[in-house]
């Protein structure tokens, strides 16, 4: 049985490990999200990087732009692997940046304006394998960009496999889902994190409206209980993101 995790730690230790069962299964588009408000991506890639090891210089990590491309080249200075940004460049640069040699990719919190050029690239890595870690593609706030382009978007995102996901709805309820596990839903009661409801899907907000009003403790009165503001069994977990 699937557990929330209790630390950033093994949160990502959990992705790994959702990951490598995702591409044992064949998948070759795979998503990796923590989900909490600024979260530090570069030392969540790299402590997801030990996924990698094995493949040496047939990785290929790719951030959204050169500024952080450069930064993770200065602090894995010694790394086996190529770094690169994603760039904006023409088809044709874009097309330069896949090798025949390059087996897999790792996708570094890339946005929304990213995705077409994404999406060349993927063409170009064709049914190679490839890790999107803590993309910001739905971001709403870079979403607003026109029909066109958020069609590009939803055909993309509808290729990719979540293999894990995680989001603290509120202070007692998280979203959570590690494959090949089923999508979860946890509320916080009496002190400990229950789950208490297993989904095929990610649940839209009116579903996970429903189902937290299913799950909440009931006064007698019949209208939902309020529960204190403690959110217990994450809070090392919301300590380490915050540091």
């Amino acid at each position: 049985m699937s557990e929330l995790p209790n630390t950033l730690e093994d949160a990502i230790a959990q992705s790994r490990v959702a990951v490598q069962a995702a591409l044992a299964d064949g998948c070759t588009r795979i998503q990796v999200e923590f989900l909490f408000p600024e979260l530090k991506f570069m030392p969540v890639a790299e402590q997801f990087l030990p996924l990698f090891t094995e493949y040496g210089s047939r990785l290929k990590i790719f951030f959204a732009d050169a500024g952080a491309a450069a930064l993770a080249r200065r602090d894995w200075g010694d790394a086996p692997f190529q770094i690169l940004d994603i760039g904006t460049g023409r088809t044709a640069s874009l097309q330069t940046k896949i090798q025949p040699e390059d087996e897999i990719f790792l996708f570094i919190a890339p946005t929304s304006v990213e995705v077409p050029q994404l999406e060349k690239l993927c063409e170009v890595i064709g049914d190679r394998p490839l890790v999107l870690l803590n993309p910001r593609l739905e971001d709403a706030g870079t979403v607003g960009i026109g029909y066109t382009a958020r069609k590009i978007r939803d055909r993309f995102l509808s290729t990719i496999e979540s293999a894990y996901y995680l989001r603290p709805v509120d202070d007692e309820t998280a979203v959570y889902r590690s494959y090949p596990g089923q999508w979860e839903v946890w509320l916080e009661t009496d002190g400990e994190y229950k789950r208490i409801a297993e989904l095929p899907k990610r649940p839209s907000g009116d579903e996970l409206d429903l189902i937290l009003l299913k799950g909440q403790p009931q006064t007698t009165d019949g209208t939902p209980a309020r529960k204190p503001n403690v959110f217990k069994s994450l809070q090392r977990f919301l300590k380490a993101l915050s540091s």
